[in-house]
């Protein structure tokens, strides 16, 4: 019998499994964009539970239907059990498909715009222990500058990095963790 792998101590399948993977699907970045902005003040597990809530509720993350939800659309998701309901976040989440769908039009993708901050390469970390990961870096500090310059909200440092992580521009898999060498080379 094959010997357990060794994960991540926060790590739950098949989160892990997605967690770390290069994402260069516009769609996916908004949508991991806006669940990060989300998850702002709540555990992740709380927005992981209502993650297909979430895509009910805003398009399925489609950037052009969303910019369009108008106040009452807005209005009406408040009395969703399904989202986290809250005022800023939502009308966030229309503001940010609106920002979005600029930066595509700048840089003829969003996965052309963001991954700059790593230079188009995931930034392949060697952490030993979950308390040397940092909170934030200088690339999350130039990313959340720049969303915030460019209108988005919920994109602090913080909220930056944690969606760098998520959507593998930083490998930050434990290095015993069987992902970190999947994920050396994606």
């Amino acid at each position: 019998m094959a010997a357990p792998l060794t994960r991540c101590p926060w790590a739950r399948k098949p989160l892990d499994l997605e967690w770390g993977v290069p994402v260069h699907d516009d769609r996916l970045l908004l949508e991991f964009l806006i669940l990060e902005g989300a998850q702002a003040g709540l555990s992740w597990s709380t927005i992981l539970a209502k993650r297909e809530g979430y895509r009910q509720a805003f398009a399925r993350f489609d950037a052009a239907r969303l910019a369009r939800f108008d106040s009452r659309k807005m209005e009406a998701l408040l009395t969703n059990p399904e989202i986290v309901r809250n005022r800023l976040k939502i009308s966030s989440t229309v503001g940010n498909a609106k920002a979005f769908l600029e930066v595509q039009r700048e840089f003829g993708s969003f996965d052309a715009f963001i991954w700059r901050f790593v230079q188009g390469q995931p930034k392949q970390n060697a952490w030993t222990a979950q308390e040397q990961v940092p909170a934030r870096t200088q690339e999350s500090d130039a990313m959340s500058k720049e969303l915030l310059r460019r209108g988005f909200k919920f994109t602090g440092s913080t909220i930056c990095y944690a969606f760098m992580q998520a959507v593998g521009m930083v490998n930050d898999h434990l290095v015993d963790c069987f992902r970190h060498r999947q994920l050396l080379h994606p």
